[in-house]
């Protein structure tokens, strides 16, 4: 994450948003249904410069796990290829997740057959007047690319890991001086909820590291960051007692404070997931 600071300059800058998308399918069925095709359609001509960056399948109860694991790479394959053949650009780093029935189902068996894609959407260059000493975050492309090169190794991470390990997050951003996450790190976050509902015997501590301050008793801010993902898991359906939260504050940095420059500062500023029981 860059911090920038201006002075009644007058900047200019393109972003990327990165959204979701929800395609849904009939009984069995490995292709899209009539109603979910005509929104795709109309989702292609909308956003011919989306870049798919990943996507995963999803079925119903029905049937057997090994049944529904296919179906849910059927159902992948198949929104793939229609958009492939409507040159929608996926990215060569593309993560993919065959999920099958192993997930939260909805009482409603129709919003369990589906496949579920994320993907960039590049916005419009704008125009920002900004006043004396306001900062601003600038959230580029290779930031982006950054959480996406940590999303296809945090299951691996998490697979290896033993208890007492803790496991480092280093792109789960936040919004200067706040516990507002960033748009961008919602992957990482989906990833991690999608790890401890694949393993319901995970039990995990989310520790919240700061950078930049050099008083080791400031722990609030680190707190709170660490509560906010202890709630986003709560509240997504992960049980209570398979988590706690801790602030560390700027007490254990990986390089010493103040940081030298803006890797160093993305070192520090990181959340920690220790394994407390699997």
């Amino acid at each position: 994450m860059k911090f920038l600071k201006f002075y009644l300059l007058f900047f200019v800058f393109q972003s990327f948003s990165q959204k979701q998308f929800e395609v849904y399918f009939d009984f069995n069925k490995d292709v899209p249904n009539e109603k979910s095709s005509y929104k795709l359609n109309d989702w292609i001509k909308m956003n011919q410069s989306a870049e798919i960056i990943s996507i995963k399948g999803y079925c119903d109860s029905v049937d057997n796990k090994f049944y529904n694991k296919e179906l849910a790479e059927k159902r992948i394959k198949s929104t793939l290829e229609i958009l492939k053949k409507n040159s929608i650009l996926i990215n060569n780093n593309l993560i993919i997740e065959a999920v099958g029935e192993d997930f939260q189902q909805s009482k409603n068996q129709n919003e369990n057959r589906k496949v579920v894609f994320n993907y960039l959407e590049k916005s419009k260059p704008k125009s920002i007047n900004l006043s004396e000493n306001k900062s601003i975050e600038v959230v580029d492309e290779i930031v982006v690319n950054k959480i996406e090169t940590e999303r296809s190794s945090l299951f691996k991470k998490f697979e290896k890991a033993k208890i007492g390990d803790r496991i480092a997050i280093y792109n789960i951003n936040f919004k200067f001086n706040s516990e507002t996450i960033e748009e961008t790190s919602g992957p990482l976050l989906e990833d991690l909820l999608f790890i401890m509902e694949r393993n319901p015997k995970l039990v995990i501590k989310i520790h919240g590291h700061i950078c930049c301050n050099p008083n080791p008793y400031n722990t609030k801010l680190s707190f709170r960051r660490a509560l906010k993902i202890f709630k986003y898991l709560r509240d997504k359906g992960i049980q209570q007692n398979r988590l706690a939260y801790n602030g560390v504050g700027s007490n254990n940095p990986i390089y010493p404070i103040p940081e030298n420059n803006e890797e160093e500062r993305i070192a520090n500023r990181r959340v920690e997931i220790e394994i407390v029981r699997k």
